[in-house]
């Protein structure tokens, strides 16, 4: 309960929609809630909105302006009321590794959030809720999520693990800003960029190589952005093959020729689909133990996260 998350109230159960309903996702509150401490804000209730209340929409003028309105009177007008609430938040946000908001909200949606135009018509594609807005714009390196999205499982391994990075990041270089500091932390996390964008890996371990050339804070700055970047990418099955084929590589003067040919008919298996990566996650860690090597025992690639969270199942 120490990794600081904020939430959209309604997602965490609490009554403050519009209808004063709530939209509670079980799986953050059964299952996120035992590692997280979700800080819950309602923006529409932080401007001052009744519960219950008349509903709210996004609408585009003809200049391109989008406006949070009042769904029936135009007029009523609550959008610099709404962006001045978020920039109050987000000023007390520093502590936040991760946010959860509600989807299709004129508020907190983060994407395709309905954008009315006055012939009664939507704009294809939609927009991003206003507050939601603020939030990314400000505080890019975020991770942020949808409620409705965290029912696809990679949708939701990929944001609770940029939770725990952060939270890890935060951790490591939060005070201890040395040179030194900035090095481990990269090591432990190649195979992590490898899987998740081999591009990244290539230039962030340039990038950590010149690192004596840089001011330490703004090397800090500038690695966390692209650091979260990266991760935010979804490992594939093809790079997260190519990073168990690095592992496997490790354990070549160890293992016997059957050990060697059942871990690559694993590898093999997961890259075919046949298989979740934690069959050969687990046979490398068995094997790990048996032969440490402590270059590997520090990669977090190995365990990004508590196991009984279950993400990599379906992987």
């Amino acid at each position: 309960m120490t990794i600081s998350v904020g939430i959209s109230a309604c997602v965490l159960g609490q009554n403050v929609r519009f209808d004063g309903g709530h939209k509670q996702n079980r799986f953050v509150v059964d299952e996120l809630s035992r590692y997280f401490n979700f800080k819950p804000v309602c923006p529409e209730v932080g401007i001052g909105m009744t519960i219950p209340r008349r509903a709210i929409r996004l609408l585009q003028l003809p200049s391109g302006d989008e406006r949070l309105v009042d769904s029936k009177e135009n007029e009523i007008d609550f959008t610099v009321q709404m962006k001045e609430f978020a920039d109050q938040q987000i000023a007390h946000f520093d502590d936040l590794r991760g946010y959860v908001v509600c989807a299709k909200s004129p508020t907190c949606g983060m994407e395709r959030v309905k954008l009315h135009i006055d012939n009664g018509n939507t704009v294809p594609g939609g927009s991003v809720g206003v507050y939601t807005r603020e939030l990314m714009a400000k505080m890019p390196w975020l991770p942020v999520e949808e409620d409705g999205r965290l029912q696809d499982p990679v949708l939701r391994e990929n944001f609770v693990f940029r939770v725990f990075s952060l939270n890890d990041f935060y951790q490591s270089l939060g005070e201890a800003r040395s040179y030194d500091a900035f090095v481990k932390f990269h090591s432990r996390y190649k195979l992590v960029l490898m899987a998740h964008c081999p591009t990244a890996y290539k230039e962030m371990g340039r990038m950590v190589a010149s690192i004596k050339d840089w001011d330490v804070d703004s090397f800090y700055y500038e690695y966390r952005q692209q650091f979260m970047d990266a991760i935010k990418n979804r490992a594939s099955r093809k790079n997260k093959t190519n990073v168990l084929m690095h592992l496997q590589g490790y354990f070549k003067r160890s293992l016997t020729k059957d050990q060697k040919q059942e871990l690559a008919a694993l590898i093999m298996s997961y890259r075919e689909g046949n298989q979740p990566i934690l069959a050969p996650l687990a046979l490398i860690n068995h094997y790990l133990k048996e032969y440490p090597d402590p270059y590997l025992q520090l990669q977090t690639f190995l365990n990004p996260y508590p196991e009984e969270l279950k993400l990599r199942y379906g992987l």
